[in-house]
């Protein structure tokens, strides 16, 4: 089945290919300068070697230009300009000589012209080529080689017409593909900053609760078992969010964040201190600080060696402010070390601090001022609303 599909995608982009203007697309063309070959053969050309060695020149130079136009590199070089007035002075020639069905070499040279020329050179150069084949036509055939000039003119601007319309609808798919492109990629690095916030946090809580459980187990059971019974809870909490999370449902609770923040700090030996005032949060402002409550905790757990750990949430009519702060080792929470000036160095804080930033917030970490790890997060009261309108738009 794979192989199918691969083998149905390769025949469709081939498809698509094949169907894409290219040099091939001129070659028809020639046919109109089947009457000068016939010309050439019935002896009513004079010198058929010279009219037979300028027809040859003459195809030879329309399909090099046909097949480099199709190639924005090689239609802008030199080599191809030179071939497309080298066919001018050869159409111009085989003209002036022969006239009658030499004449409709002309419009072949209008459709060289327009698929080698774009704007802004094409106006002038296609005014040129019109006017020259107007003069030589009129030379040969009166008033009524005026219908060549025009033929010649109007050649050369439908064939570019064509062309540029091509190449804009190919430039378009080129951009639709990239943009999906890092649609995907920005897909896959929002799931990988869920999964390291997710599992994180909970093998975290489970490492700490199992040591605890091992210290209790020898003299008090029945902590142990309390323990152990929190361990089973974190687990299968963290098996639906994984789903949650997977569906693209999750919602976070700052309450819910706050509630297992205190049990995984007191498991290791943290005095958790909570103070939470201001207006009401919405779900996505509250799911953004719950982010922020769960990495922050699961750092100080992890690392910090601290004995105590206080989370103050307040806020005001425009912005609300999240700060976790511990007494522990400074240096010692994150994945890498902060300097004081307040650098994210962790792989988990990065990935807040791009969260944030998307909602129009916020968020620095570093050593407190005296001593232990400060990390501060602050958001606009509507925070969730932009980050949700910022997903929808990203997804969409």
């Amino acid at each position: 089945m794979a192989w199918l599909h691969k083998t149905r995608g390769s025949s469709c982009e081939t498809f698509r290919d094949e169907r894409s203007p290219n040099g091939y697309s001129l070659l028809p063309w020639l046919l109109m300068g089947m009457g000068a070959f016939s010309n050439l053969f019935q002896g009513e050309t004079p010198d058929p070697w010279i009219g037979g060695l300028g027809l040859l020149t003459f195809n030879s130079l329309y399909i090099y230009v046909s097949f480099r136009s199709f190639v924005k590199e090689k239609r802008e070089e030199t080599s191809t300009r030179v071939a497309l007035v080298l066919l001018g002075l050869v159409t111009c020639a085989l003209a002036l000589a022969y006239g009658g069905n030499w004449l409709l070499f002309f419009p072949l040279l209008g459709l060289a012209t327009g698929a080698a020329v774009r704007m802004p050179q094409l106006r002038p150069v296609g005014l040129v080529v019109g006017v020259l084949a107007g003069a030589v036509s009129v030379a040969h055939d009166g008033w009524g080689g005026l219908d060549i000039a025009y033929a010649t003119w109007i050649s050369t601007m439908v064939t570019a017409a064509i062309l540029s319309l091509s190449e804009a609808v190919r430039e378009l798919r080129t951009a639709r593909e990239e943009l999906a492109r890092r649609a995907v990629e920005e897909e896959r690095l929002r799931i990988s900053r869920d999964l390291h916030d997710l599992l994180g946090h909970t093998l975290s809580v489970i490492v700490v609760k199992s040591e605890a459980a091992r210290r209790l187990a020898a003299g008090d059971v029945a902590a142990a078992q309390s323990q152990l019974n929190d361990i089973e809870a974190v687990g299968r909490q963290a098996l639906t969010e994984i789903r949650e999370a997977v569906t693209g449902y999750r919602q976070g609770s700052l309450s819910t964040e706050l509630d297992r923040a205190v049990s995984a700090l007191r498991a290791a030996r943290i005095e958790p201190v909570v103070r939470r005032s201001g207006p009401p949060l919405t779900s996505q402002t509250e799911a953004l600080l719950g982010w922020v409550v769960r990495e922050a905790v699961t750092n100080a757990v992890r690392h910090s060696g601290a004995s105590r750990c206080e989370i103050v949430l307040s806020g005001s009519g425009e912005r609300v402010r999240l700060t976790v702060s511990d007494d522990g080792d400074a240096y010692g929470c994150g994945d890498e070390p902060a300097d004081r000036a307040g650098t994210v160095g962790g792989t988990g804080l990065k990935g807040l601090t791009e969260r944030l930033t998307t909602a129009g917030g916020t968020l620095t970490a570093g050593p407190g001022p005296r001593r232990g790890f400060v990390v501060t997060a602050e958001l606009p009261v509507e925070a969730g609303e932009l980050a949700e309108e910022s997903v929808r738009l990203a997804v969409g």
